[in-house]
């Protein structure tokens, strides 16, 4: 459904991005600040089903990295926080409670991704990826064909 797409991508870039211009300038002037944004574990490959999602949080990603990069000689720190599949409603909402994903035995409940992210924020990480396994699977993303990363993904949405 296109809107709920429009919605999805408005959310997620132009509302982020808006954001951050808003607020920016004023940490600037105090030369100190923290932001704290959110993009996904899906965020370092493409995801056939969900390639509106996992491309809006590749922009997430790259986005907060070269803002990272931009503003640290200012004190402002700015980090990403990259969740993997977590115990929300997301996947009643985007109807993939079905899926190999939403089937995981043990997710991480949203207190302990928020308190992750925000510990990490603090420490000035640029990129913060919950979860080891997680942490494996974004530095890998670099080296898999990504022939098989699509495939990969196709697999664990369906």
């Amino acid at each position: 459904d296109w809107e709920k797409e429009a919605q999805l991508l408005n959310l997620n870039m132009i509302t982020l991005t808006h954001l951050t211009k808003l607020y920016l300038p004023k940490m600037v002037d105090q030369k100190r600040g923290y932001i704290l944004n959110i993009a996904s574990t899906a965020a370092f490959q493409p995801g056939p089903l969900m390639s509106t999602y996992f491309a809006s949080k590749a922009y997430v990603l790259s986005f907060s990295e070269a803002l990272h990069n931009e503003v640290k000689s200012f004190g402002i720190k700015v980090s990403t926080l990259c969740p993997p599949a977590t115990a929300t409603s997301f996947f009643v909402n985007a109807e993939m409670v079905d899926s190999t994903l939403a089937k995981r035995k043990k997710m991480p409940t949203a207190r302990e991704v928020a308190e992750y992210g925000y510990k990490s924020m603090l420490k000035g990480k640029s990129v913060a990826v919950y979860g080891f396994i997680n942490k494996i699977m974004a530095a890998s993303a670099g080296f898999t064909p990504r022939s098989l990363a699509v495939k990969v993904a196709r697999k664990m949405i369906e």
